[in-house]
Formats: structure tokens, sequence, C-alpha cells
């Protein structure tokens, strides 16, 4: 893996964000590319394995209903040094539910994370890219911060590998976190895509990192 070390974030405490992150300043040269809606067989390995062998690290957003089915695919996340985080249980969205529905969706997955790969998320995100006061207070009590993103690839809506492309290498930039997904659907132009513009960021002299938090 990168011998890159990021900067390192503070676990959340008072006052509770009112806005997700959408990028990560201080980073850099570097960007963070993340993927929503996994683990799905079909597709993440392709992702990991483009992600390793060019060494670098990435975040995943999972659902937990997801990760319960794979649980390896999340062991193999852990142990390549990317980031595992929260992407609810089953994807719904977040307005409409009680405080009660909300702690939940993200509780339930932070279980599953920490057992399955042996600590609990530090990152969660919320589906469609929707919050509300209640999920920073409930994000941030489980100890998790909250992050969007800078570049959406729209690749859910399956726009042709070389649109992907595109989009990720047009909107690159430091700080930059680039929104991709490895689930919820055919997601084989996602992985083609990461095969063909990861070469080209860090041939442009990105790093690909990830962030830390202490």
């Amino acid at each position: 893996m990168t011998a890159h070390t990021p900067p390192r974030f503070r676990r959340p405490a008072p006052p509770v964000r009112t806005r997700p992150l959408e990028e990560l300043p201080g980073l850099g040269r570097s960007l963070v590319l993340s993927f929503d809606d996994g683990p799905d067989p079909r597709y993440t390995p392709g992702i990991l394995a483009t992600l390793r062998e060019h060494g670098v690290r990435a975040m995943f957003f999972v659902c937990g209903e997801m990760a319960a089915d794979s649980p390896d695919l999340l062991r193999e996340m852990a142990a390549d040094g990317h980031v595992v985080a929260n992407h609810s249980w089953s994807h719904p969205l977040i307005p409409s539910l009680s405080r009660a529905g909300i702690r939940d969706e993200l509780g339930r997955t932070s279980d599953t994370i920490a057992r399955t790969v042996g600590e609990a998320p530090l990152w969660y995100r919320a589906p469609y890219g929707a919050w509300n006061r209640n999920s920073f207070e409930i994000g941030a009590a489980l100890g998790m911060e909250p992050l969007a993103w800078t570049v959406d690839t729209l690749d859910w809506k399956e726009p042709g590998t070389g649109t992907i492309v595109r989009r990720v290498l047009d909107g690159a930039a430091p700080g930059v976190v680039v929104l991709s997904h490895d689930a919820g659907g055919d997601r084989s132009q996602s992985v083609a895509a990461l095969r063909r513009y990861l070469p080209g960021l860090l041939a442009d002299g990105y790093r690909v990192t990830v962030p830390f938090r202490t």
C-alpha cells in the first residue's frame, strides 16, 4: 500500500455538524475514491483487485444487509487497508425515518462492521445524500463523521465507461472525494472505468488515499 500518511481526523465532538464534509482539504495533491451500496460479490472483487494492483486505498460505504451477506469481502477490504464506512442498513431515505429508525439503520450497520472487521466505522454517508439533523446527531453519537462527495460520477445511471472516466479525470483536484458505486445494479461500467481512470490519476501525480481518524 502507499507509504503516504494522510491527516488524522478526531472523533466528532460538540457542536455536531450541521452539514456533511464534501471534500478533505489538507491532503496535498491527493484525492479520495469512494464506493457506495456494496459489497456485491459480482463487482466489488474487481474493484478491490484494481485498487490492489495499483497499491492504493479507497473508502467503501457499505449497506449493512449487503455486508451481512458478504462478510469475507468486508474482511478483504479491511485487510487491504481500505476504510469500511457506514451507508445505513437498507438504503432508506433517512429524513423519512424517526430517530429510532435512523438509530437502527446506522447502529445495526456499525455493529455488523465492528463484528466483521474488529472495529466500528468512523465515517458514514446518508443514502441519496439526504441528511437531516437527527442523522447528524445520531451519527456523531455513534462516533462517526458525515462524508458526502465532491465529484459524482453518476455511474448508477450506466452512462458508459468512457463517460465515467471523463467525469473523474475532469473533476480531479486536491481534496476531492469521488462518488462511485460497487452495488445497487449493473456496475460493470464502474469496474471497467476504475481500471482506466486510476492509472490516469496516478500518472497525473495524484495520490489516491483515505482519511484516518484518531
